[in-house]
């Protein structure tokens, strides 16, 4: 292991604690700083999470990758819908909006696989009210992209939830719930564009939304390594036909090797360590994504005192 290697290691960002702030709300990767009654900072740190579990290691760069790529995938559907970014003035940070978050997950998906092939797997064929027909295969394409919510949890799972459940709840209102939709969909057929034009597919995602001044809102991050899940383009038939693994970049390979170890994050369960090697190759994971989504290279910020640098950042917007 050479000394880049083991220092980008051993100096991953797991927490940041402000001076002079209040305790940030911390989410599995980001803590967020209220600075205003109309500005956040958030802060995206190295951590990772896999079945609503943080990992106890973290990975070097993830923040500062998932950070940039977020800001250029926020770019590429801004004409679509209003989104929460107001500026990036460091590689780990977004200043943004302050919304108030629709409390719903929404996850479209073009094809059968992760969480929706283990449940059509297991017998059932509606996914969040949406009815699957038999005969499907694992990581089939369906005719048309499907949307399956899930309630967003402050602690825990995240549940699956359906449309007529949402509005049944009045989780959201028929109109805002019909203009998210709309707007998920839009999204999702432009980032299966950008995904296409770098030889990639979109296979499914997840979109949060929030109401800033009452106008509809793209919070949180979008298609990036977290949010979604991407295959290689090239041979995704000729797999697919032979039943093969497809070659893809998104978190599913780590939530494999968490169940090769025996984890599905349930309950009495031991949350294994990620070896040092083990972290490294996700680190690159998530570089080439970012390298191959944006065109660019991946060039780390080195960072010695984040809480230093953010009292800093953040005393523009108090």
């Amino acid at each position: 292991m050479d000394t880049f290697q083991h220092n980008s290691l051993k100096n991953c960002i797991t927490k940041t604690d402000v001076p002079g702030l209040p305790e940030p709300y911390r989410g599995k990767v980001r803590d967020v700083y209220a600075l205003s009654k109309t500005h956040l900072g958030i802060v995206v740190t190295d951590r990772i999470s896999a079945f609503d579990h943080i990992m106890k290691q973290a990975i070097p760069y993830k923040g500062q990758i998932l950070n940039r790529l977020a800001e250029f995938s926020f770019s590429k559907v801004s004409d679509i819908v209003s989104t929460h970014v107001v500026s990036v003035p460091h590689a780990n940070v977004t200043i943004a909006k302050r919304c108030d978050p629709v409390p719903v997950e929404v996850v479209v998906r073009g094809y059968l696989t992760g969480h929706a092939w283990r449940t059509y797997k297991s017998g059932k064929r509606e996914l969040c009210g949406v009815e699957l027909p038999n005969g499907l295969k694992e990581h089939q394409k369906f005719e048309e992209p499907i949307l399956t919510p899930a309630t967003k949890a402050t602690e825990g799972h995240d549940e699956d939830i359906s449309e007529a459940e949402i509005m049944s709840l009045n989780i959201v209102e028929p109109e805002l719930w019909n203009q998210i939709r709309e707007t998920a969909f839009q999204l999702f057929e432009r980032g299966t564009q950008v995904a296409a034009d770098k030889g990639l597919i979109l296979v499914d995602t997840k979109y949060e939304f929030g109401l800033f001044n009452g106008e509809l809102t793209l919070i949180d991050e979008v298609h990036t390594s977290d949010s979604s899940r991407y295959f290689y383009a090239e041979g995704y038939e000729e797999r697919f036909e032979q039943g093969k693994p497809q070659k893809q970049l998104s978190k599913e390979f780590l939530r494999e090797w968490l169940m090769e170890k025996g984890f599905r994050g349930l309950e009495g369960q031991t949350l294994p360590d990620l070896p040092d090697q083990f972290r490294w190759s996700v680190y690159k994971r998530y570089k080439e994504l970012y390298e191959i989504l944006t065109g660019s290279n991946f060039e780390p910020v080195q960072v010695k005192n984040l809480d230093d640098e953010l009292e800093k950042i953040f005393q523009e917007y108090l």
